[in-house]
């Protein structure tokens, strides 16, 4: 059994055992902190998650960081995802009792911490041997939900087992064999997975240069966990990108919104569209009967030149008028751009590789360092724009830079000059 000899029960609500930057995890108690390992204390340990980035990068083979870094073509959209949120301007409160701070908020009827969400990110254990794992623990003790990916190097089962009863999102590729995703719905619910989030934006993998130069393929000694000894485990090495090849041949181009009936039929789980970043396929999703958004690009890795997510996220937003919550990933680096992404009508956002590069540097330690950094940033930005609790923060907090490259003025507040 994938993962056999490395489980921890541990409930989402028992007690954490550690923490650090003195931000207390899980639900608020008092937790010890244990030893960290050097590469996070003194002098240069990270202070930010750039300079994760930075540690990740010399740790990982270039094969690897070439899958985790990169994005598609120029990679255009890969530095627009973090420019959109420097395009937005706080417009702070003062004068406001903050010494209370409340950051919790619920999602999908789970209360978590903060509102930050784990993205679902593929093949973990090429990052730490604990993979998955690690993170599923990490991600526990910070009260919040894990988004596991349909190609996770770990069995959902076994992610399950190691943080039994913290809340986990399911990522779902569809394949060709739809015996096989039924499968895979049907075990993720039986593990208690809270929600589906159906990927809409991958009938082809887009073209990742960095991958077709190192001939990507999944290390040996990893198989994609969730499919055993089926077809699907394994990436056949013909050249160039064996991901592109697997997904050629394996994933179903012919996915379309009739099949999110489908899909609702096999499974009571809540489904999720995850890869929207138009109003009209928004409303298409709400019609369909999906009962929430992930306003995604793919962290770039798709379409190059699409527009980035938090561009696209009020788009959504108004779409939907607040039928179903939508959520945003790619391009968060920083507790303010959580906020930026709440002013502009997320529900959450969701990081990944943030997670990779902590859990590339020290394992869980690692992750729960990352996601303690947001946390700690996210607590600072909320208190210094005048919010006490998270439903404080408001669409009148932001404005886009009247300098961004494109016509933003009719998003600016009318003047009263």
């Amino acid at each position: 059994v994938v993962g056999a000899g490395l489980r921890r029960k541990e409930s989402f609500n028992s007690d954490p055992v550690g923490t650090v930057l003195g931000v207390n995890q899980g639900m608020g108690r008092p937790v010890s902190e244990p030893k960290l390992p050097p590469v996070l204390t003194g002098p240069h340990a990270p202070v930010n998650i750039a300079e994760f980035h930075a540690l990740a990068k010399a740790k990982l083979t270039p094969m690897v960081y070439g899958y985790f870094s990169s994005g598609a073509d120029d990679q255009q959209t890969l530095q627009d995802n973090e420019e959109g949120y420097r395009r937005l301007r706080f417009r702070p409160r003062v004068l406001i009792d903050v010494s209370n701070a409340d950051m919790m908020t619920e999602v999908l009827g789970v209360k978590i911490s903060f509102p930050l969400v784990v993205a679902p990110t593929a093949m973990q254990r090429m990052a730490h041997p604990e993979g998955e794992l690690a993170t599923a623990r990490a991600v526990a003790k910070a009260g919040t939900v894990m988004g596991l990916s349909s190609w996770s190097t770990t069995a959902l089962e076994d992610v399950e087992s190691e943080a039994p009863g913290s809340p986990k999102w399911f990522q779902l590729y569809v394949y060709k064999d739809r015996e096989v995703t039924k499968q895979l719905v049907t075990r993720a619910e039986a593990a208690g997975y809270k929600a589906i989030a159906l990927t809409v934006d991958t009938p082809r993998l887009g073209r990742r240069e960095a991958d077709i130069k190192n001939q990507f393929n999944l290390p040996p000694h990893l198989t994609m966990g969730n499919f055993a000894s089926l077809k699907q485990a394994n990436m056949e090495n013909q050249g160039g990108s064996g991901l592109a090849s697997y997904v050629a041949s394996l994933i179903d181009r012919s996915l379309s919104w009739k099949d999110i009936k489908w899909l609702k039929s096999i499974t009571k789980m809540p489904i999720l569209a995850k890869g929207v970043v138009t109003a009209e396929d928004a409303v298409l999703a709400v019609e369909n009967g999906c009962a929430g958004i992930i306003v995604s690009n793919h962290g770039a890795r798709q379409l190059d030149g699409v527009i980035s997510t938090i561009d696209a996220l009020e788009e959504v937003v108004n779409a939907v008028q607040g039928k179903v919550p939508v959520f945003v990933d790619s391009g968060v680096r920083r507790g303010t751009d959580i906020v930026k992404a709440l002013a502009l009508g997320a529900k959450a956002c969701l990081i990944g590789r943030p997670v990779v590069w902590g859990l590339s540097v020290a394992g869980e330690q690692g992750v729960s360092y990352v996601l303690d950094l947001l946390k700690s940033e996210f607590e600072l930005a909320m208190a210094l724009c005048g919010c006490v609790k998270v439903s404080d923060i408001n669409r009148s907090m932001v404005i886009r830079d009247a300098f961004a490259p494109y016509d933003v003025r009719r998003t600016l507040p009318p003047s009263k000059a």
